[in-house]
């Protein structure tokens, strides 16, 4: 999701090829080192970690302005702490001795800290969006989603509002059709759809 947002932000266009991870085609699992997703082929290489390609993104073209932001750990919080947590408390039969309550109360702290980031704004650093902002909240949208209810009765005003509005908004609505499962042989369609690669 996250390397979709940038891509579509930076206005460049890929060839994307929807891969079901119980059904890897062999062309993927020949293009990719981790054999995971997302992936992407460049000229120079390939990429497959999110948050890789979406700074590749942008540093292709980055009209909206999300490479120009402070120095924050927000990232590498999120991508570390908060994402194991997120996976204890999301998938908890998947790991040995996990409380996923533990769990939850562990990813709550990151919530809390972003809840506090946010303050009166609508972005983590003002008015518009950044890159942390797109990197950080397909996996609040995750941690929300485990248990919508509990998660809306929680004071966490500023990132509910944040998180609803980036639910809403035109550019979620970009990233979110739903693909056809690519095959080996078949030809893949252009992401954003409608644009020249």
């Amino acid at each position: 999701m996250r390397a979709r947002l940038a891509i579509v932000s930076s206005g460049t266009s890929v060839e994307l090829r929807e891969v079901v991870l119980r059904d890897k085609p062999a062309a993927f699992l020949a293009a990719s080192p981790s054999a995971t997703v997302p992936c992407l082929e460049t000229a120079d290489g390939v990429i497959d970690e999110s948050l890789e390609i979406m700074i590749w993104a942008l540093h292709q073209n980055d009209p909206e302005g999300w490479l120009d932001m402070p120095d924050t750990d927000l990232i590498a919080t999120c991508d570390e702490p908060f994402k194991t947590a997120l996976d204890h408390y999301k998938y908890p039969t998947r790991y040995a001795d996990i409380d996923p309550e533990q769990a939850r109360s562990a990813a709550s702290g990151f919530i809390e800290t972003l809840d506090r980031q946010l303050g009166d704004q609508p972005y983590l650093f003002g008015a518009t969006p950044k890159l942390a902002d797109m990197a950080v909240l397909p996996f609040v949208r995750q941690f929300a989603h485990v248990d919508l209810a509990w998660f809306q009765t929680q004071d966490w005003t500023a990132v509910s509002g944040w998180l609803e509005r980036f639910k809403t908004s035109d550019r979620f609505a970009d990233i979110m059709p739903k693909f056809t499962q690519w095959q080996d042989g078949d030809i893949p369609v252009l992401f954003p759809q409608g644009k020249s690669p």
